[in-house]
């Protein structure tokens, strides 16, 4: 791209996406077309310092054609949301009279732009034009620096230069004005862009307790009585605790006592046990009583008072309450009444939903941890804080790293699309000054939080050596993913996810990245994306993945073999990028988390219920929908190809159109699937996802997984707060599950070794995994090796068994054929 190459086209040249607002573009402008609007904002008292007060639109529209007929200078107009907003002017500051008060350097871009007036001014809209002036500006690689003149009278103008990273060198006497004479290259504009997240803000770490101004005590004690609500709700469903039911009526509904082994503390509450032994409780009956009197809602005072029925050890039970904290910290900030309800979250956009999320995991308690996080990087990177951020550019050595990518997807490539060609030769420029040669290291992104807090102590040593050197910012702007160490780019969204170690603890794991993991992640990938494409009913079904087409990983060979297997510490310095959703993005359709269907809101109100009615179905019809692109390919991926995934809310993306599921994404791939038959050969790398699962436990992968850990949540809110029944739910999830095994009678077999009929299954529980070792649940090469269960849960579906309906199919036709028999009565 040249900044100054007449360019006819009306078609968008760049886009810059900024949330929560929307979507700014440029296009060149268009005469004579584009002279009506020009003309109006140019002429206006408002525009007096951009020099056009009183001129005639054929005055302007002959300014305009020589600027865009001329080899030195563009004109264009800057769109907001595919509307005209705002009016741009980049010039070669060599024939511009500013050029003869300084010394021209090489890459010097001018500059001017002109808001139009809003109809409804919306914050932070200036900002967010002038950065996405400036990112287009320095795609074009022959820029590297811009420079400005406003009128020293332009008040307005000042502020808005410097915090996008404009520096004022000095005030120059122009013919027309008195001007400032102010420069912004790269680095400086990246610096800036990456000062809107709020760890870089001087202004929280100057006013302290703005850090914790969430933990209001209303909301406080809110949290507590969420929190204790799920930690009643999962220990009994675990077995852990056992409340004692006082009456219960009819309809289930039932008054229950949950007693402390100290026994002068009892929680009183109302609740319905529903199928797969589900407590739903009333939050608002919720009340602890000690010695007989209402006492105060304390989460972590819960886990103390039943911390030995729960086999909480010494040495674990101060780091548990912290991650309680930790969950309260972050319970009390999504409980905020500034936050969106379920009803405004019917329609909202993709990475809206992403960050609107009430809860974490549905069955972890403290699902929340993120230890390692201070209370600025809380409000800096978690996902629901939803603050853009720059991700942290290094220079890895080669002969210390390991780049892998898909198949077609080299590094020049993938760096091109991601950093952009400009972008990329702005980074080897950097390692050229250092004395270094670029073709010697690959680029790689960091987690700013891992850089400060890991990668600059830890590999110290490496920095030094300049096995590693530090390039700055990128321009782009990232959005945290439930995930938390995942990131969306949402400056460009169809540019890949990026996905960072980050060593903070976070629900029973270290969240850093295995650097020798990431050398087959590409392939394995690549390898399940040709399985599911090629299969034909996950086609039908529309259900596809989310290939991650490179990683990079840092080793540390001359220590790290000295280091315990799972050490975190070999963890700490890899990434990976996974393609983005937006690449199914089509008209009329529209992204969301599969978390979604469980979001509840600070007012107890469930998205799910007024998702369905917007859809115009009926819950029954929806449903079934959703069991189509949601299960079936899960229990064909299963039954066919032994393969299984981990398919909870955070790992799937629904896209929806009018509202209904149409298509299931799956993402997360090369660390949380299997194949779960070791006889199939598998080829080369991609043999790291075949696991040893016993027998009897195989089963689990769609019982736990997907029965007890997603869908007895989903039944429970409609149930709730639906239309429809225990028994219509489970009825349709079996319906789905009878309707596969019809159009696969090859599987015959398999449907009877692994039966999903069956009266019972194992509970598996995930909290008494997470109580027991808080750092590494489980050993990810043997799953299955060391899973906590306790006892059996009846089986939702059993009654629906295909045999039974069809028995009963009979008997209801050889029924109608009688009475069909019998004479009329007259």
């Amino acid at each position: 791209m040249n900044l100054f190459q007449p360019t006819p086209t009306t078609r968008s040249l760049y886009s810059r996406h900024a949330h929560g607002l929307g979507t700014f573009s440029l296009r060149p402008l268009h005469l004579p077309d584009d002279l009506a609007l020009v003309h109006a904002w140019v002429s206006a008292p408002r525009a007096h310092f951009w020099g056009m007060q009183g001129h005639s639109p054929e005055r302007v529209l002959a300014f305009y054609r020589d600027l865009q007929e001329s080899d030195h200078a563009q004109g264009y107009l800057g769109l907001f949301d595919g509307e005209p907003a705002f009016l741009v002017e980049c010039y070669d500051p060599r024939h511009d009279p500013i050029g003869e008060h300084y010394d021209v350097a090489e890459g010097d871009s001018g500059m001017h732009f002109l808001v139009a007036p809003p109809e409804t001014p919306l914050p932070g809209f200036t900002t967010q034009v002038i950065t996405t002036i400036l990112a287009f500006m320095f795609e074009d690689s022959g820029t590297r620096r811009v420079v400005v003149e406003p009128d020293i009278n332009n008040a307005g103008i000042h502020p808005l230069n410097r915090r996008a990273g404009f520096h004022y060198e000095r005030i120059v006497e122009l013919e027309e004005k008195t001007a400032h004479l102010a420069f912004c290259d790269r680095e400086t504009f990246a610096s800036a862009v990456s000062r809107q997240n709020p760890r870089l803000d001087p202004s929280l770490a100057a006013e302290p307790g703005r850090a914790t101004s969430h933990l209001k005590p209303e909301l406080w004690s809110h949290a507590n009585r969420w929190l204790i609500r799920k930690a009643i709700a999962e220990f009994s469903h675990e077995r852990l605790i056992a409340p004692e039911a006082l009456a219960v009526d009819a309809a289930g509904h039932g008054e229950y006592r949950l007693v402390a082994p100290e026994g002068n503390i009892e929680y009183h509450f109302r609740a319905r046990r529903l199928a797969l032994d589900h407590w739903a409780i009333d939050l608002g009956s919720l009340e602890k009583r000690v010695d007989g009197a209402s006492a105060e809602l304390d989460a972590q005072g819960f886990i103390l008072e039943f911390r030995q029925p729960l086999g909480i050890g010494e040495a674990m039970l101060p780091v548990y309450l912290e991650e309680v904290a930790s969950t309260l910290f972050g319970g009390a900030y999504k409980l905020d009444d500034t936050r969106p309800d379920a009803d405004g979250l019917v329609g909202a956009d993709f990475q809206t939903l992403e960050a609107a999320m009430t809860e974490g995991h549905p069955v972890f308690v403290a699902n929340n941890g993120r230890m390692g996080f201070d209370a600025v990087d809380y409000h800096a990177y978690a996902p629901e804080a939803a603050a853009p951020i720059t991700l942290v550019w290094l220079a890895v050595h080669r002969e210390d790293a390991h780049f892998s990518a898909i198949e077609g997807l080299d590094y020049e490539r993938l760096l091109h699309e991601e950093l952009g060609e400009a972008g990329l030769a702005d980074f080897h420029r950097r390692l050229e000054a250092r004395g270094l040669a670029p073709d010697d290291y690959l680029l790689m992104p960091a987690h700013p939080w891992q850089w400060f807090h890991k990668l600059a102590i830890t590999f110290a040593a490496e920095v030094a050596r300049q096995r590693i050197v530090c390039l700055g910012h990128g321009h782009d702007q990232y959005q945290a993913q439930q995930s938390i160490r995942t990131w969306f780019n949402i400056s460009q969204p169809r540019r890949r996810y990026v996905k960072t170690a980050l060593s903070v603890l976070n629900m029973g794991f270290m969240r850093g990245l295995s650097p020798h993991y990431m050398c087959a992640t590409p392939a394995i990938n690549d390898w399940i994306k040709q399985l599911v494409d090629g299969d034909p009913e996950l086609r039908a079904q529309g259900f596809t993945v989310l290939r991650e087409q490179a990683a990079i990983g840092y080793r540390r060979d001359a220590i790290e073999p000295a280091f315990d297997h799972y050490s975190a510490y070999k963890k700490m310095l890899a990434c990976l990028w996974r393609e983005s959703p937006m690449h199914y993005q089509q008209d009329g359709q529209r992204l969301m988390t599969m978390a979604a269907l469980l979001h509840v809101d600070a007012e107890e109100h469930a998205l799910l219920p007024r998702l369905i009615a917007s859809s115009g179905l009926t819950t029954l019809d929806w449903l079934d929908r959703y069991l189509r692109v949601y299960l079936r390919p899960l229990l064909h991926c299963f039954y066919a190809h032994d393969l299984v995934f981990m398919p909870h809310g955070e790992n799937l993306i629904l896209q929806l159109e009018d509202g209904v599921p149409v298509r299931a994404i799956m993402k997360d791939i090369a660390e949380e699937i299997g194949i779960m038959n070791t006889e199939v050969e598998l080829p080369g790398a991609v043999s790291r996802i075949s696991v040893d699962v016993p027998e009897p436990l195989k089963v689990l992968s769609i019982f736990t997984d997907v029965f007890d850990c997603f869908l007895r949540f989903m039944s429970a809110l409609l149930v709730e707060q639906g239309d429809i029944s225990e028994a219509r739910f489970w009825e349709r999830v079996a319906h789905c599950v009878i309707d596969y095994q019809r159009a696969h009678p090859e599987f015959t077999e398999k449907f009877a070794r692994y039966d999903l009929f069956a009266p019972e299954f194992t509970l598996s529980c995930l909290n008494r995994l997470q109580l027991n070792d808080h750092q590494q649940m489980i050993d990810l090469a043997d799953p299955a090796g060391n899973l906590q269960f306790a006892g059996t849960l009846i089986n939702p579906i059993a009654a629906f068994r295909p045999e039974k309906e069809e028995k009963e199919e009979k008997e209801e036709k050889e029924t109608q054929d009688a009475t069909r028999d019998i004479p009329a009565q007259v």
